[in-house]
Parts: structure tokens; sequence; C-alpha cells
């Protein structure tokens, strides 16, 4: 019965770009292999890695020069290498990271079907790369999960203490929780996130915006309550679900974060205790207003909330989307789709689009 309804989750839940954006181009000559339509650098190669369910994955690793941390970072739905491949060059370069990036199963140009399983197998694999490859250390890790790509990062994270950081981008409670409210869990709900964020230690971080029309801002919110290690979150005034990229402060933010945990353990010790001294805030947060704070934060004043209120829109004009590189319709396109599910609505509708799908616990049942 579990096995059955793990498939039916799996229909309902994963969509893989159909046809992939991008093919693998091997030169043997060179004896390099690069993405179609991109041209070969040298900080970035192309791999295949074999997980322990016998699927091959498709994987990026982006190198830079001075990296202190190494992200391992899980997309989102509809999406793969090809649709993210200017987003990692970006962010390995502001941020000074190196970043893997990887395919799950089905997806992109990687082998087997996609499931809540397989991807639990994916970033095992893609970790291992990480530590046997690359030569990265578990302290040194900082696991980035956006939408459902918080499902998997959520589950390694809540099984290695000596993580550096994680980031969770737009993350869901659980898929059930996506679609419906409900108040406990479920045995054949997906991605319990609810349940394991509290057996994470290391810092976390969690950027959602509040304009999110696929996965509630909720989510996200509660998901921060429970964290044993805060960090002050990033709320978009205004942000959906494939947009918060193209904000000023998320990158802002993003290199805050990192320097922060990436500082020495004893200044880590420090501001963790600072954290622990700040009450979570009772104050509504309709807008940017974070609740516990880092030792390299201070209290903000009045008007600099008022700043911030002020700048809700700023992020909308052109010559913000020109410093990320990519232009917004390539941006779109390329990562309109990145979730799994849609939000519950009164009257739950089919949805034109495939991935949109939001009835899929009374097809479940009826199976």
């Amino acid at each position: 019965m579990g096995g059955v309804t793990s498939s039916v989750a799996a229909k309902m839940a994963f969509f893989p770009p159909t046809p992939p954006s991008y093919a693998l181009v091997e030169d043997a000559g060179a004896g390099v292999t690069t993405l179609s339509g991109q041209p070969h650098r040298e900080n970035v190669e192309l791999l295949r890695l074999r997980t322990r369910k016998g699927n091959t994955l498709a994987a990026m690793y982006v190198r830079h020069p001075d990296a202190a941390s190494t992200v391992l970072y899980s997309h989102g739905n509809a999406a793969d290498l090809g649709h993210l491949y200017q987003l990692f060059l970006h962010l390995s370069f502001n941020l000074r990271v190196n970043i893997l990036g990887y395919d799950y199963s089905g997806y992109g140009q990687s082998s087997g079907k996609p499931s809540e399983h397989n991807t639990y197998a994916d970033i095992e694999a893609a970790y291992k790369c990480l530590i046997e490859n690359f030569g990265a250390k578990e302290e040194e890790i900082i696991l980035y999960g956006q939408s459902v790509g918080s499902g998997p990062t959520v589950d390694l994270a809540s099984r290695l203490p000596q993580l550096r950081a994680v980031v969770l981008h737009s993350p869901i409670l659980s898929g059930l929780r996506v679609m419906y409210p409900v108040k406990r869990t479920y045995w054949f709900d997906i991605y319990k996130n609810i349940d394991k964020i509290p057996q994470v230690t290391c810092p976390v971080l969690i950027i959602h915006g509040t304009a999110d029309e696929v996965v509630d801002w909720s989510h996200g919110k509660q998901l921060w309550e429970l964290c044993k290690e805060k960090y002050e979150p990033l709320w978009l005034r205004g942000g959906k679900h494939c947009d918060l990229e193209l904000f000023p402060e998320y990158i802002q933010h993003l290199k805050k974060f990192f320097h922060t945990v990436e500082k020495s353990p004893s200044h880590r010790q420090a501001w963790r205790e600072s954290g622990d001294r700040i009450e979570p805030s009772q104050k509504n947060t309709d807008f940017f207003e974070p609740s516990r704070k880092s030792t390299d934060q201070r209290e903000k004043s009045r008007s600099t909330r008022d700043r911030t209120r002020n700048t809700e829109h700023r992020y909308s004009n052109v010559e913000k989307v020109d410093k990320l590189k990519i232009s917004f319709d390539q941006f779109e396109k390329s990562r309109r789709s990145v979730d799994i599910f849609e939000r519950p609505k009164r009257n739950i509708e089919q949805l034109d689009c495939g991935r949109k799908s939001v009835d899929r616990l009374d097809r479940i049942w009826a199976s």
C-alpha cells in the first residue's frame, strides 16, 4: 500500500522539464564536458554521479578561488541545470563560494524516475561527491534547498550535526500542508520538514516572499519558529514564489549570513549566546522585520524600518535585473514552475498548468 501511495504522490508532486532544457556535450579531444549552449569555463565542471538507488545524476560544480564555504544546492520543481546555470555562476561569484548543483532522478539528464526517496538518495550522492571528489568537509558545507528542494535538504541536514549552515528558500512544511491546513502528520505525507527541522543543529536562514502564491508565507514562518538555531529570516514584502532572487535584499542578506557562519568558532558561539537572549518578536511581520539577530546586527531603528517599507517595490526596476546578469524574461522562463504544489483554495479547482494540480489528496484517497 505504501509503495502504491508513494507512486501516486510522485506523479502528483514532480514535474521534470520536458524536454530537458540542456544536453551534456562531451569533447573527447579536450577531455571536457559542457552544457549545451554554454561555453567551456575553467571553473565549471560537469559531472555524472551514481546514487545508491542505481540512478545516474547530472551535476555541475562551480569553483571559486577564494571560497571559504561550499554550497550544495537542491533546486525547485520543473527546473533543471540548464535553467540554473547563470544563477549558479552569479551566486558563486557574489558569495565567494564553491557551489554544486544537481538534477534529481528523472530531471534534466539524470536517469531514473523522480520520487521522494530517490531525492534523498540524490542529495546523498551529491554530498558524497563533495567530500570524496572535491575534499570538502562537513563543517564547510552549506545546504541550500529551494521549495521542493527543502525536502531533501532538511532530511540530510537532520543527519549531519557538523554542517556549517542551511538556507531554506520558500520552503514547505510538508507536501500535504501546502494543499490543506492539516494539524497532524499523516503517514502518506511527503517531505515532512515540520517534523525534521527541530533535529537540524546548525544555523538556519529562511527566505520567503510574503505574496507567495504557491507555498504560503506561513510555511516559512512556522519552520523558522521550529528551528533550533535561528538566524534573522528574510521576509520579502511582495515577493512571490519565483522571483526572490531579483530582490536586492536577497543577495545582501545571503552575504551577511555567509559572513556570520564563516566566522571562527568563538565568534559563532558569541552570536549563538546573543541570539538566545532575544525573544521572537510578537509584532505583525507583514514586512521584513527580523526577530532574532546575529552579533553583527544591531537593533534597527524605526526610521530603518520605515526605509524598508519604502523600498518594497524598488527591486522591480530593470537595473537590478541587469545586476544579476540574467534577463527577467529568461529568469522567469527558467524558474517559473519551481514548485511542486499549488496552495489550497476554497473551491479546489483544476488549474490549467499540469504542475499546479491541487487535488492530490482526493486522488490518493480515490486510489
